[in-house]
């Protein structure tokens, strides 16, 4: 199994930026694409970015595009999520997850791994 946890939220300020990171344990986090979802209170989890196992690929949310990068080292297990040019509406709970490659990325069921979250809150 893999056991995902992530660090890098808090408090910012809109326009700021933050990096978020996700440690996987396992030897087997080089075999699955890793996600980035998010939740706020009273709405549906969201997909935000996605990155294959090789990191040859990366996909946005429209909302995040242009503002988000999404990352992994390998060889150090870890993911990463580098938020730029935050607006309030990014305010969320973030979640990173990892499941092996489906064309349908922006569904949280094709994911059979999940960390517990990191709160990230942008003021006005």
């Amino acid at each position: 199994q893999v056991q995902l946890v992530e660090s890098g939220g808090g408090l910012v300020q809109a326009g700021g930026s933050v990096r978020l990171s996700c440690a996987a344990s396992g030897r087997a986090f080089g075999n699955y694409a890793v996600g980035w979802f998010r939740q706020s209170p009273g709405k549906e989890r969201e997909f935000v970015a996605v990155v294959t196992w090789d990191g040859g690929n990366t996909y946005y949310a429209d909302s995040v595009k242009g503002r988000f990068t999404i990352s992994r080292d390998n060889a150090k297990n870890t993911g990463y999520l580098k938020m730029n040019n935050l607006i309030p509406e990014d305010t969320a709970v973030y979640y990173c997850a990892a499941g092996r490659w489906s064309y349908y990325y922006k569904v949280d069921n094709q994911y059979a791994y999940w960390g517990q979250g990191t709160q990230v809150t942008v003021s006005s």
